[in-house]
């Protein structure tokens, strides 16, 4: 991709490359819910689990119906925020809506078949950032399966993801993590 053709991947995943051993991106399954080469972009890492649930952190009863939400590390940029995203089907493809303060998370929450989620912080990029690193190919987008609501949200959706790619992408996410120790 050149500058000369810039294409919008809003709404596309991001799959970290298997070489990019950043740790904020190791292994990342990122959710690109915003982008423009002239803008930049913003996304939601979906994979990274924090291991804590808003009720941990929230604890007014206003937010008691997200208490068991799960709380991801959504990317190394305003770490200091939590916010929310809700993950619907809507005609065969997946929805969302992101930066949700915690009053529009439990109305979403209560929503039939959408799945909400925390987030600490976010994956941002300048612009022409992301365009850099595609061409460097760091990360590869793909559609968001049909299945995504349903995988678990940790490093295995990952795995899961890039083995759809292609059989080469499959041997890939079978090879060690370091392939100097074997």
């Amino acid at each position: 991709m050149t500058p000369n053709s810039p294409q919008n991947l809003e709404g596309k995943l991001l799959l970290a490359d298997p070489s990019l051993r950043e740790a904020n991106f190791f292994k990342s399954v990122i959710l690109l819910a915003e982008h423009s080469h002239d803008e930049g972009a913003f996304g939601l890492v979906l994979n990274h689990p924090s291991g804590k649930h808003v009720g941990e952190i929230l604890t007014d009863p206003e937010f008691a119906p997200l208490a068991k939400v799960r709380v991801f590390d959504g990317g190394p940029v305003g770490r200091d925020h939590l916010t929310f995203a809700a993950f619907w089907q809507k005609d065969q493809k997946l929805a969302f809506a992101t930066r949700m303060s915690a009053e529009q998370a439990v109305k979403y929450s209560q929503r039939p078949n959408t799945m909400v989620h925390a987030f600490i912080g976010y994956s941002g990029w300048s612009q022409g950032q992301l365009e850099e690193e595609l061409e460097n190919q760091a990360w590869h987008p793909v559609q968001a399966p049909r299945t995504l609501l349903s995988q678990p949200h940790d490093i295995t959706l990952w795995s899961e993801a890039l083995r759809r790619i292609s059989p080469f992408h499959h041997i890939l996410t079978l090879a060690p993590e370091n392939l100097l120790a074997n």
